[in-house]
């Protein structure tokens, strides 16, 4: 299975709504619309380029988060027609022991610890926000990334760099305890809880990085810029560990 098949745009820009409604089919979470949850920040009017809006008009409780006037003002007309939306004015900052961390502006509102749907895009520290939540485990995370940083270098956004590469946010998500199921210019991740209920080929559980590169594949298998990417699809699941080791020497070239 390679989620990328269902992306589809209601609201979202890289068809996070049709892969998300793929993967709530799959994991089929047998509760009512009015009692699933999910946030966003930076929400803007909570419709333009929302992955969860889609989910709001079906009755879905959301929380969206936004610091900028205007944006916000947008927003509140949004929550005035939605009573499902709560509208939180404010940046979120990447210390957890912050007021204005995440943990802490959810622990005044009443989304449930165990929320459905996380989605983070800020531009700029977005990955550090994600790893500095401790309170809440949401089910689903989806999260921006730098797409011009191929897969193999480890950059997180700072005073000196712009954006957080693929790989970084990898690392970040296997240790929250979530698995890669999908990229579309942000990359979305599922707890590990739920990870085998989506039926994801084996080699994109073994090699990740395979998310990225899928989308342009066909036009690029013979000039890739890393044979791993493409010798890994025509690989047999019984010599991943051989690959294994050939992707360490691979991306040393990084």
């Amino acid at each position: 299975m390679y989620l990328n098949e269902y992306k589809k745009d209601i609201y979202s820009q890289g068809g996070e709504d049709g892969v998300i409604e793929e993967i709530l089919k799959k994991i089929n979470l047998n509760i009512p619309n009015n009692e699933c949850w999910c946030c966003e920040f930076g929400a803007w009017d909570g419709k333009f380029g929302s992955n969860t809006f889609a989910l709001v008009e079906k009755g879905w409780n959301a929380i969206y988060i936004e610091p900028d006037d205007t944006k916000f003002s947008q927003l509140k007309k949004t929550a005035d027609s939605f009573k499902n939306i709560t509208a939180i004015k404010s940046y979120i900052k990447k210390n957890h022991k912050d007021d204005q961390s995440l943990d802490n502006v959810l622990l005044k509102t009443d989304i449930p610890k165990d929320f459905e749907i996380l989605s983070i895009d800020i531009d700029s520290y977005d990955l550090d926000v994600w790893e500095s939540l401790e309170n809440y485990t949401p089910k689903i995370v989806i999260i921006e990334v730098d797409g011009r940083i191929p897969p193999g270098i480890i950059l997180r956004h700072s005073d000196k760099v712009i954006g957080n590469s693929f790989s970084a946010t990898l690392q970040v998500g296997k240790k929250k305890g979530y698995l890669p199921i999908c990229y579309t210019g942000n990359l979305i991740f599922i707890r590990n809880d739920y990870a085998n209920i989506i039926p994801l080929n084996d080699k994109y559980i073994e090699f990740p990085e395979l998310l990225f590169e899928h989308t342009s594949l066909k036009n690029k298998i013979f000039q890739d810029r890393d044979p791993f990417m493409w010798l890994t699809l025509i690989t047999p699941p019984f010599l991943f560990p051989i690959m294994r080791f050939i992707k360490k020497i691979l991306l040393k070239k990084y």
